[in-house]
């Protein structure tokens, strides 16, 4: 496995990701991941390594906020609230990322998946729900309100989100709404309610940030081998 940042520009301004490929020349699912609202930091960074290194996958960790850091503690709030008011926004900055992943060489174009931590994850939920080609969505604490719920019948890709039962900023009807709005629209979808589970139980950079933000391992655990599953019932094995 390979794996190195790699710059792109939106409008002149630059971002950097971070790309993992497996060893090999074959084609290979492409896969793009989305990182939390803070930034780009090592937990998306490990996670697209991950994807290389144990499924043999094409990775991209995207930068939504540009030079692939992370913010300072006090833009966070005010950067991440006006991308969260622009849904055309946020599904530009994931679909260019997209199809940066995908011009790569080894990128199979038939099996293409997005998936993402928080906000990432309603990044992943939004490229769906843009009309983008992604096969299979997978959000890990990922936010699920949509202003515009009946943009989830552009979906075409198989839908798969893990949420903590204690998680301080997805309450239950949240949970409930993206229910009715994927049942609304006939999407191929899962919720995983994860017991003992706050928000980013799978970062333990973000353990203990914010009251209800914890890591919790057993949730860690179960999420990646459902979304593991997830993606083999897609791709293949």
């Amino acid at each position: 496995m390979h794996s190195e940042d790699i710059e792109y520009f939106i409008d002149d301004v630059r971002y950097v990701g971070h790309l993992a490929v497996p060893d090999g020349s074959d084609p290979r699912p492409a896969v793009l991941v989305c990182h939390e609202g803070p930034g780009l930091t090592d937990h998306a960074r490990s996670r697209a390594r991950r994807l290389a290194d144990e499924l043999g996958y094409v990775a991209l960790a995207l930068d939504y906020w540009g030079d692939g850091k992370p913010l300072d503690g006090d833009q966070v709030m005010p950067r991440l609230g006006a991308l969260m008011a622009d849904q055309a926004e946020t599904r530009r900055r994931a679909s260019v990322a997209l199809e940066l992943l995908l011009d790569h060489p080894r990128a199979d174009r038939s099996r293409v998946g997005a998936m993402g931590y928080c906000f990432g994850g309603t990044m992943s939920l939004e490229l769906g729900r843009g009309g983008a080609p992604v096969h299979a969505i997978v959000g890990f604490h990922s936010g699920l309100a949509n202003a515009t719920p009946t943009d989830a019948a552009n979906i075409t890709g198989a839908v798969l989100v893990c949420i903590g039962v204690d998680d301080p900023i997805i309450p239950p009807s949240q949970r409930a709404d993206f229910e009715a709005e994927m049942n609304a629209a006939g999407v191929d979808w899962q919720m995983l309610v994860h017991s003992g589970a706050g928000h980013s139980f799978t970062n333990r950079l973000a353990d203990g940030s914010r009251p209800g933000f914890q890591y919790h391992e057993p949730s860690d655990l179960r999420s990646w081998r459902a979304m593991r599953e997830h993606f083999f019932e897609v791709f293949g094995r």
